[in-house]
């Protein structure tokens, strides 16, 4: 089963090539890491698979109508504005909007609770959205998408912002979901080390293209990571799952 289709996908914003020939497959059980330098093209890349952007191509999302879509994929964009003073768990509970009519009041309320104890987020049930931190705000934002209830979740960035021990909480969440076998994730990332430990695949895109795709120890060699992000680094599979060091910049570092 396929959850998403992206085949010979290619984006051209106001008059420059974004990503070209994109191809990507995700499936159930996956928790895919979309990783690459700044400006690569990742959040054009998830934008285009839901149908935001135009782009050539096909993308299976897209397709859909957007209430199949909304049933389909939930989507939680890097963008973190929470416009109205609401409480936690009403902002949450926007996620269940794609189900109106086709869930109860309890399985509403259920998807809710899952969702706010994923990530920790009960003690904030009843406080303002707008009145939490930035990092609270994403956990919140993150929330309202695993509310959803989706085949397939998206996330862009979701663990900027956030202290080291909610980054980790979170990516243990998020390949928890994947891990149940219902459920495919991809996310975009800039910590390399946590993509390494919690992603079943990396996906490296380099100059608007797929670079690799694969296991995180196949995918984050030395030429790899010297090519697309300029650096050398650190990487070994150790007992308590892989370990990344970003070392030193090639060439002239930013303070020469």
């Amino acid at each position: 089963m396929t959850l998403l289709n992206l085949s010979d996908l290619s984006v051209t914003l106001r008059v420059r090539p974004v990503l070209s020939h994109i191809t990507l497959d995700v499936r159930p059980g996956e928790l895919i890491g979309l990783i690459g330098a700044n400006g690569a093209g990742k959040t054009t890349l998830m934008r285009a698979a839901l149908g935001l952007v135009p782009f050539t191509g096909r993308a299976s999302l897209a397709e859909m109508t957007p209430g199949e879509r909304g049933r389909h994929a939930a989507w939680m964009p890097q963008t973190r504005e929470i416009a109205w003073p609401v409480s936690v768990e009403a902002l949450v509970g926007l996620g269940r909007v794609p189900h109106e009519g086709r869930a109860s009041a309890d399985e509403d309320r259920a998807a809710v609770d899952h969702a706010l104890s994923t990530l920790g987020l009960e003690p904030f049930r009843h406080r303002t959205a707008t009145r939490l931190s930035g990092g609270e705000q994403a956990r919140v934002l993150l929330a309202r998408a695993l509310a959803q209830e989706t085949p397939l979740l998206m996330a862009d960035e979701p663990i900027a912002g956030l202290d080291p021990a909610h980054q980790i909480g979170t990516m243990k969440s998020l390949a928890a979901l994947a891990r149940d076998g219902e459920r495919g994730v991809i996310v975009s990332l800039h910590d390399l080390g946590l993509a390494a430990r919690y992603c079943t695949r990396l996906v490296v895109l380099h100059q608007g293209r797929i670079a690799a795709d694969g296991p995180a120890g196949e995918v984050l060699s030395p030429a790899l990571i010297r090519e697309v992000f300029g650096i050398d680094a650190f990487y070994e599979d150790t007992p308590r799952g892989p370990v990344f060091q970003p070392l030193d910049i090639l060439g002239p570092g930013p303070d020469s």
